[in-house]
């Protein structure tokens, strides 16, 4: 059996590196993405969807490198269920309301953003839509 997931979207944070017991580097960031649509009401409705990635070896050094808060990224990479529960990472956001993360452990990253563009400058290359960073109480990890 076999699963891919494509995640197409900004990057929440700075990454944080770390290293196993055995020297093996590995590189964590958030990533964000958004869909908007309009609801059955006429209600515009905007949804944003977060996922933790976990990245391994050279390319866990490379995105700790390169990838900075609010570029845009491509991850290729699959589902990693929550070992508790066998789904998302659920908590409740400070203001009460319910929340949830993916996480995902990358086979590929790629940096969409150009070296200067990024750090949520809102222009977008590549036609893909944006998705909103929010403030950093809202950030899940």
């Amino acid at each position: 059996m076999y699963h891919t997931l494509i995640i197409v979207g900004n990057v929440g944070k700075d990454p944080e590196m770390r290293f196993t017991p055995s020297g093996q580097a590995v590189t964590s960031f958030s990533v964000a993405t958004n869909r908007q649509y309009t609801a059955g009401n006429g209600e515009q409705v905007k949804e944003t969807v977060w996922f933790r990635i976990t990245t391994w070896g050279k390319q866990a050094e490379v995105c700790n490198q390169y990838v900075k808060k609010g570029m845009k990224v491509l991850v290729e990479g699959r589902l990693t269920p929550d070992k508790a529960t066998g789904g998302p990472r659920v908590w409740t956001k400070q203001d009460g309301s319910p929340a949830a993360s993916f996480e995902v452990t990358a086979g590929t990253v790629r940096f969409l953003s150009s070296r200067g563009e990024g750090a949520g400058d809102g222009s977008m290359q590549g036609g893909f839509e944006s998705a909103e960073i929010p403030p950093e109480d809202d950030i899940p990890f």
